[in-house]
């Protein structure tokens, strides 16, 4: 009896090894053979032939949290307060955030003058009246919506990142209008947005990538 088990299983593996894509002997089809479609595929039931289905109206992505307000609900924005203190650690973060996305256009002290100045239109300094009379929630109203020139950032920079650079800003802000106090502390604290500014002194080497 048992010889006879050995040689069907022996025959089982041999039949089932000889094709690893399309075996002879499938246990529960069902399973492998199913009526569903691929995203790619064509699918007679839907009335375009495409399979892949939109998300039912309202479907967010889990952990997402939706801005509620429009281009123009400033007045909304202007009372939404920074959920972060401005910890060394917040700042740090904004300055990468800010040099990866706002260096770009606003410069690496906010005065405007960034790598595709002049090719495309300055923006105004992050540091004028304006701006500094701006409240938190209207930047980042601005970051989330976007403005003029400026496209939305909400999908490159969730919520806390944009908070982040916010706080840089105000340190910006902060560089470009010092208090006497600030003025007094800054030789002792050794602290210099310098090391922000790109070296363009240095001529690439000829082959090197520019």
């Amino acid at each position: 009896m048992l010889k006879y088990s050995l040689l069907i299983l022996m025959a089982f593996i041999a039949v089932s090894c000889e094709h690893r894509e399309t075996p002879q002997l499938e246990y529960m089809p069902d399973m492998y053979r199913q009526l569903s479609v691929q995203a790619q595929e064509y699918d007679p039931i839907s009335e375009n032939g495409v399979a892949m289905r939109l998300p039912v109206e309202g479907t967010v992505p889990r952990g997402y949290e939706p801005y509620r307000y429009g281009f123009a609900d400033t007045t909304q924005a202007d009372a939404m307060p920074n959920p972060f203190q401005p910890t060394k650690e917040m700042l740090e973060a904004g300055k990468k955030y800010y040099m990866t996305y706002c260096v770009v256009c606003h410069g690496a002290t906010g005065d405007g003058y960034g790598y595709i100045v002049p090719k495309f239109t300055q923006p105004p300094p992050l540091y004028s009246e304006k701006l500094m009379n701006w409240t938190d929630g209207r930047i980042f109203h601005t970051i989330t919506i976007g403005q003029g020139l400026m496209p939305s950032y909400a999908t490159q920079l969730p919520p806390k990142q944009r908070w982040a650079i916010i706080h840089y800003v105000r340190a910006l802000q902060r560089a470009a209008h010092p208090t006497a106090e600030d003025l007094e502390l800054a030789p002792k604290s050794g602290f210099t947005f310098e090391d922000d500014l790109p070296d363009t002194a240095v001529v690439p080497s000829e082959g090197s990538v520019k």
